[in-house]
C-alpha cells in the first residue's frame, strides 16, 4: 500500500548520521543515479544479500564512492525508504480526500502501483524483510503500519461523522483489513501480474466494504 500517514511517522532510524547533501549539480545527479540503482537492487535482492560492492559496482563507483555521499548501508536504506514516501506524499498532494472519499482513493492507489513495479517490489521485498531480527528498516515499517492504521481509522470516523458510515463501526479492524487486502494483492501481482488486477480487486473490496458499513435507512 502506498501512502504513509504524509510526514506524520518517522522512518527508519539512523541515528545522528545524515547523508551528505551535494552541492553541485553532477554530485547530486550522481547521488540520485545511487539512489536508483539502490531501491533496484533492495527490491531484487532485499537488504541483507544486497552488498555495497554491488551497488557500487553498477554505479561505476567503489564502494569508498558510495560512501562518500551516505556513509552507510544502512544510512543509503534510508535514504531509499524516504524517497519512496516522497513520492507517495507528493502525488497524493496537500489535501488527502476525507471520509469515504479517502477509501475510493485507494482504489487509485492501486492502479497507479500496477504502473510502478520495482517500487511495489521494493515494499514487498522490504517489510517482509523487516520482520527479521535487528533489520534496519524494522522501525521505518512498524512505524508506517501504525500511521496507515490511523490514517485510514481517521477517514472512516469521518465517514460515520457526516453519516456515510455506522457510529458503531470498528474502525481499527476495519482498517487493518483494508490494508492486509492491498499489501496482499501487491504480493500475488508481484507473483503473477496477468492474473491479478489491483485495481478491480481493491474496487471490489471497497465497495463490499462500503455497502456493509453504510447506515440502516430508516
Amino acid at each position: 500500500m502506498s501512502n504513509r500517514r504524509a510526514g506524520e511517522r518517522g522512518g527508519a532510524a539512523a541515528g545522528p548520521a545524515q547523508p551528505r547533501t551535494p552541492r553541485s549539480p553532477g554530485a547530486r545527479q550522481r547521488r540520485e543515479e545511487i539512489l536508483r540503482i539502490a531501491m533496484e537492487t533492495f527490491a531484487a535482492r532485499g537488504y541483507n544479500n544486497a552488498s555495497l560492492a554491488e551497488i557500487a559496482d553498477r554505479a561505476g563507483l567503489t564502494q569508498a564512492g558510495v560512501l562518500h555521499y551516505f556513509r552507510s548501508k544502512e544510512l543509503l536504506l534510508t535514504s531509499v525508504l524516504e524517497l519512496r514516501d516522497q513520492t507517495d506524499i507528493e502525488q497524493l498532494g496537500p489535501d488527502r480526500p476525507r471520509g469515504l472519499a479517502f477509501l475510493r482513493h485507494l482504489i487509485d492507489t492501486s492502479r497507479r502501483n500496477a504502473e510502478r513495479e520495482g517500487i511495489v517490489r521494493l515494499y514487498a521485498v522490504l517489510s517482509a524483510e523487516s520482520v527479521t531480527e535487528n533489520h534496519p528498516a524494522q522501525e521505518y515499517f512498524r512505524d508506517r503500519y501504525t500511521g496507515l492504521r490511523a490514517f485510514v481509522a481517521d477517514a472512516l470516523r469521518e465517514a460515520a461523522e457526516v453519516g456515510e458510515a455506522r457510529e458503531d463501526l470498528d474502525v481499527e479492524n476495519v482498517a487493518n483489513a483494508i490494508i492486509a487486502v492491498m499489501d496482499g494483492l501487491q504480493v500475488q501481482w508481484l507473483l503473477s501480474p496477468g492474473s491479478v488486477d489491483m485495481a478491480a480487486s481493491t474496487e471490489r473490496v471497497v465497495s463490499s466494504l462500503l455497502a456493509s458499513i453504510a447506515p440502516a435507512k430508516n
